[in-house]
């Protein structure tokens, strides 16, 4: 079903953490160009138990690629989907909630079986992942759960997820060899372009819901109204209006059950580190072109030559 293989480019040991090592190419037999960087421990551990999951009509997926507003999404979602219920939203750690599937294979050291987790939850489930299209439960594509997928530009997620391997993972490299990495699609959970497009081109199925992150900002209410139409709920525009307040950067980056604090201090744990809240955020600025401050000129073209390989396809939110 799949072939394994170590990338020879000598940048992907460059950007693996003591956590996070080990990165080989899953590939699939039925599609070579259909590839993901993870770890071997994913592999190993995680890969055929993922594929061959079972799958119910009444789950509810989130899948991104890393760093496109995911945790935004899951907390939208959840609220929506469980009659905004603030009370347990602000008692239950969103990880609880809707944890992670595929988390525990992505460093040996974390002491959790992500996907047994999810595999017991009670239903109706409410389920993470980052894996791209091919590498998700067959079940998905004949049981047919609704599942809201969330891009986002690239050049934006390159930027947070740069920040986000450096100071949750333990990354130690420069900014500029991250950057060459993604570009070449060899950081973890690449290639970028293609796990957007193979959701954009399944996106007016029935259980599909394709958002941009660019367009929750611009418009969070639109984007509340199409996530309620999607999952059958109904509320009044002042139940919307307080759930956009809910939803709002700084009520999300503040939300103590939201923010993956817990995380942040167990990661940093594990890598031997002291969690100081003044140095690092998961939930970082949100901003949509923060990379212009950010990429370098060099480093700006280099990514423009990248989205062209997608533009044929989607166009990204900028």
């Amino acid at each position: 079903m799949f072939d394994i293989e170590i990338p020879e480019d000598e940048i992907i040991k460059k950007i693996e953490t003591p956590l996070m090592h080990d990165f080989v190419k899953i590939s699939s037999k039925d599609d070579p160009n259909k590839f993901c960087i993870l770890p071997q421990h994913f592999v190993d551990n995680y890969l055929e138990r993922v594929k061959n999951m079972e799958v119910f009509d009444d789950d509810i997926w989130v899948v991104t690629f890393p760093k496109c507003g995911t945790t935004w999404s899951q907390e939208m979602s959840w609220m929506i989907g469980n009659n905004l219920d603030y009370k347990k939203s602000t008692e239950v750690l969103l990880d609880e909630r809707f944890p992670f599937l595929e988390a525990g294979g992505l460093a040996d050291k974390i002491p959790m079986d992500t996907f047994e987790i999810c595999e017991n939850m009670p239903r109706p489930r409410y389920i993470k992942s980052h894996l791209p299209l091919f590498l998700l439960p067959d079940q998905l594509w004949t049981v047919k759960p609704k599942i809201i997928y969330v891009a986002r530009n690239p050049k934006d997620t390159a930027v947070s997820w740069y920040y986000h391997h450096h100071n949750l993972h333990g990354y130690q490299g420069t900014k500029a060899d991250f950057m060459e990495a993604f570009v070449k699609d060899l950081v973890l959970y690449s290639p970028m372009n293609q796990h957007v497009i193979d959701f954009w081109n399944i996106r007016y199925e029935q259980n599909v819901l394709f958002l941009f992150f660019e367009e929750m900002k611009r418009n969070l209410s639109q984007e509340v109204k199409k996530v309620m139409k999607f999952m059958e709920k109904d509320y009044t525009q002042e139940e919307i209006d307080i759930l956009c307040v809910h939803l709002s950067f700084d009520s999300i980056k503040n939300n103590k059950m939201v923010n993956k604090e817990v995380d942040i201090k167990n990661w940093m744990q594990m890598t031997g580190r002291e969690y100081n809240p003044e140095d690092f955020t998961f939930i970082r600025k949100g901003k949509v072109g923060g990379y212009k401050k950010e990429l370098t000129e060099e480093e700006n073209d280099m990514f423009d030559e990248y989205i062209k390989k997608a533009e044929f396809e989607i166009e990204y939110q900028f």
